[in-house]
């Protein structure tokens, strides 16, 4: 049954967890044991926030599918036609697990092109700041998924958090996580260890298995999302945020293949902060080579997010510019041939505006575009393509889910 996109989130959703400090090591979210919303004794309780975390993307028929929580069960919902209607919500079977749903840390899904489909997410354990990654597998296009499993061979109480999901143009799935085994192990030593590490394993056969834990990268900042972006002899490559001495959150970038180069540096900021910002990059393919990248840093003093590209291996290109908006935040960026598409949200005083900021030409040249606003709470702004349009989705609790169509077949 199908039914109108403004559809409302209700007052049943589950509170997000307690808030804490964004310093090393923290996400953001409450142990799995802690009570969501609870107060101090003697305190007014406060109102739940809304769990609007939520992932999306297009599979290979057309049809734009969502993963989100629903109380406190992850539902997926289906539309054939860009957002106008929705399927009823569906649950998934994930057994006594408890997703993070806040903003960097989201479910996601993805599909391949022999009809799979995966939905990935964090599942917070027991102890502060630790976490799995988990992966639902469907071999029917997402008609039907697997109980979860958890994709890293590392089973440690420690965090496996912040995952990222993609497929490739071969068919291989690629799931990157932010870990902290080294951190752990440089701890027992005795010895220092800066931030976590990005972590990743592959599946050749639509997530049924995995081959070995492999490091990317040491030194990650903590809590902030990881980006992935398909390379153009078919693999994947990654964009994070990174932690350069002595405590410079910039970015890094990589290939993910047997033999690969490391990781270069992407951005260069040179923003100075003792802690992680939550707030991570955005990276697109781009025509005739080298990348597309939105990211958050200080720069002369200037704390904005900023639009550059990227040469073909992944270091800066020239000079980025700021985006057209003193607030905005959490942007993303996507792209076909010479189009590109950034969206991003901004609270102005009064309202939280969804915008979009949109090029023919290779991103030298802008045109901005408001796709909407909120009054209330809202989700980061996400962005879905299936290599012929870019479908910009906002989740709000007023609203829904929004989408727009940014870049049209």
């Amino acid at each position: 049954m199908w039914r109108d996109r403004r559809w409302c989130l209700g007052a049943g959703l589950a509170a997000l967890a307690a808030g804490v400090a964004a310093q090393h090591g923290q996400d953001g979210a409450a142990p799995a044991s802690a009570a969501p919303g609870a107060a101090p004794a003697g305190a007014r309780p406060r109102k739940p926030r809304p769990t609007l975390g939520m992932g999306a993307a297009i599979a290979p028929d057309g049809v734009l599918w969502i993963v989100r929580l629903e109380g406190p069960r992850l539902v997926v919902q289906a539309s054939p036609d860009g957002g106008r209607l929705w399927t009823q919500p569906r649950m998934l079977d994930i057994g006594a697990d408890t997703p993070a749903v806040d903003g960097e840390s989201c479910p996601k899904i993805a599909f391949g092109r022999q009809g799979q489909a995966v939905i990935t997410y964090t599942q917070p354990l027991a102890r502060p700041f630790t976490g799995a990654i988990r992966l639902l597998r469907s071999g029917d296009g997402g008609a039907t998924f697997a109980p979860p499993v958890t994709v890293h061979a590392d089973r440690q109480e420690i965090t496996h958090r912040f995952d990222a999901v993609a497929f490739d143009a071969n068919g291989r799935l690629h799931v990157a996580w932010i870990d902290k085994r080294d951190l752990e192990a440089a701890k027992a030593r005795g010895q220092r260890y800066e931030g976590a590490a990005i972590y990743r394993v592959e599946s050749r056969d639509g997530g049924a298995s995995f081959g070995p834990d492999t490091k990317v990268a040491d030194a990650s900042c903590e809590c902030c999302r990881i980006a992935l972006a398909p390379t153009p002899e078919g693999g994947m490559a990654a964009l994070w945020r990174h932690v350069y001495p002595t405590n410079v959150r910039d970015h890094a970038f990589a290939r993910f293949a047997d033999g690969a180069a490391p990781a270069v540096r992407a951005t260069e900021d040179g923003w100075v902060v003792a802690g992680c910002p939550h707030h991570g990059p955005g990276l697109a393919p781009a025509a005739g080579g080298g990348w597309h990248a939105v990211w958050y840093g200080q720069r002369g003093g200037v704390a904005a997010p900023r639009y550059g590209r990227l040469d073909a291996q992944g270091r800066p290109s020239g000079q980025p510019r700021v985006l057209p908006d003193d607030s905005a935040e959490h942007a993303a960026v996507a792209a076909l041939g010479e189009r590109v598409a950034i969206c991003w949200r901004a609270f102005d005083g009064r309202v939280m505006r969804w915008r979009a900021w949109l090029s023919a030409d290779g991103g030298r040249s802008f045109s901005a575009r408001t796709l909407g606003d909120c009054r209330g709470e809202s989700d980061h702004p996400r962005l879905a393509s299936d290599g012929r349009r870019v479908l910009a989705l906002w989740n709000t609790d007023d609203m829904g889910v929004r989408v727009a169509e940014l870049l049209p077949a």
